[in-house]
């Protein structure tokens, strides 16, 4: 079976996960994007500790497929040094885990 990634990535605001939600569905980098919004994060960054809003972006894919949407993101983020991390999927529902990498990757032709 392949290996279903699910992606992590923190963006500026919900317009912009969903606009890179909807480029990487669209581009089937993607089978799904989830925009939660609400999340404060405090990190160090440039020397100091800093605190603000983000929306996060979970997206689901196939482990071959993350290069290409690592790359992807990196492209259409408005961050200097984005956050975009893979966490495997150990297990699931199959019929869902076989949907997302059905949806994802070319598209084949009959």
């Amino acid at each position: 079976m392949t290996q279903i990634l699910f992606v992590y990535v923190t963006a500026g605001d919900v317009a912009e996960a969903e606009r890179i939600g909807e480029a990487v569905v669209d581009e089937r980098l993607a089978a799904c994007a989830n925009v939660l919004d609400g999340m404060r994060s405090i990190f160090r960054w440039q020397g100091s500790v800093q605190k603000g809003s983000e929306a996060i972006l979970i997206l689901k894919t196939r482990e071959d497929l993350f290069d290409a949407l690592r790359d992807r993101i990196v492209e259409l983020h408005s961050y200097e040094l984005p956050c975009v991390v893979a966490l495997p999927v150990a297990t699931g529902h199959l019929p869902f885990l076989d949907w997302i990498a059905g949806e994802t990757g070319p598209t084949e032709i009959v």
